[in-house]
């Protein structure tokens, strides 16, 4: 017996069988947590959709500022990419769903907090919530058979996380290779050869190593990342196609991230005129540390904050513009320049 189980609800099917399976095996009121990651939907109908399925409260909030300051950012300024390729953004969002959860257990006196995420997003949910609070029982539905799983969805269905920094759609167990994908699971990234036939020229200006404006309009965080995806996926730019280890083997993995692939693009680029080679190569091993501690779940832990400290120094110099050339699902960088303040402390 569970007298209050704190639900992550996503809003959709999954989700909405959790609430009655939860309340009919663990005999205690269910209350659902919902998070703006920057996924596009709205917040209140999604609230009342886990009313609607029987939870006893529904908390809806959004955090998009609190996922770019403290999540999206310090993965940027780490150069975190796995692969070269790939800005983590599911993973990224897991830390912060773990904290809300935790917090709102707290609020709510809850002794367990429950989950419906796929394998690997559910280990790493998991572990966060361990390191936050080890007390609290963790609860997974979908891992105990109580409702149906990803990999049961219709026919074509695949799959589908989605916030600011990016989108993940987990593609059936890999048996072609060969075929193209269709064109209607991207939703933020136009088919190369549907771009427009005009590049476009975006000047990103980066404050000690934060972008804060778009050709000369200066943004939220936020506000930076929403603009620069539609403008980058206009142009094709974001589209990651990638064979990845699954729990049952080989998966295919897509990604659409056109705001981060530019960014990090610009950042690394703007990095390279500021620092030394020297920092600029140990910046890029300690990168790839960062991506295991964010794959592996290990976002709260003494590793990861020393990590966040060294790149945070770093930033001191990366102040300047870098103008970007998007075409045809293609980006260069076709001019990169210091602030004044930075090219004189270097001079």
């Amino acid at each position: 017996m569970t007298s209050r189980i704190v639900l992550a609800y996503s809003g959709g099917l999954e989700a909405s069988v959790a609430v009655p399976w939860l309340k009919e095996h663990y005999g205690g009121d269910v209350v659902a947590v919902t998070l703006d990651l920057g996924q596009g939907r709205e917040l209140e109908e999604v609230r009342d959709r886990a009313l609607a399925a029987g939870a006893l409260r529904a908390h809806a909030l959004d955090v998009r500022d609190e996922f770019a300051r403290d999540f999206v950012l310090p993965s940027l300024q780490a150069g975190a990419l796995r692969d070269e390729r790939d800005p983590l953004a599911p993973a990224l969002a897991e830390p912060l769903v773990a904290k809300k959860l935790v917090e709102i257990a707290a609020i709510e006196q809850a002794g367990a907090v429950a989950h419906g995420g796929m394998a690997c997003a559910s280990e790493r949910l998991e572990a966060c919530l361990r390191a936050l609070n080890p007390d609290l029982r963790i609860l997974a539905p979908g891992r105990e058979g109580g409702i149906a799983r990803g990999r049961d969805l219709p026919a074509g269905q695949c799959p589908i996380g989605s916030n600011l920094w990016g989108r993940s759609i987990e593609a059936e167990a890999v048996t072609d290779t060969w075929t193209p994908l269709p064109e209607d699971i991207f939703t933020t990234t136009k088919r190369a050869d549907d771009a427009p036939d005009t590049p476009a020229y975006v000047e990103i200006s980066f404050d000690r190593g934060v972008p804060v404006a778009i050709n000369g309009i200066a943004m939220s965080l936020t506000e930076l990342v929403e603009s620069l995806s539609i403008i980058a996926g206009q142009h094709g730019i974001g589209r990651i196609d990638a064979i990845e280890d699954g729990p049952q083997g080989k998966v295919r993995r897509i990604y659409e991230a056109p705001a981060a692939v530019v960014l990090h693009a610009a950042h690394r680029a703007l990095e390279t005129l500021s620092l030394p080679g020297e920092l600029t190569q140990l910046a890029r091993e300690l990168g790839g540390r960062y991506v295991e501690l964010v794959r592996d779940g290990r976002w709260f832990t003494p590793t990861r904050e020393a990590l966040d400290a060294f790149f945070g120094a770093m930033q001191a110099n990366v102040s300047g513009m870098v103008r970007v050339k998007l075409f045809k699902g293609q980006q260069s960088m076709s001019g990169r320049t210091l602030a004044a303040a930075t090219a004189g402390a270097r001079s």
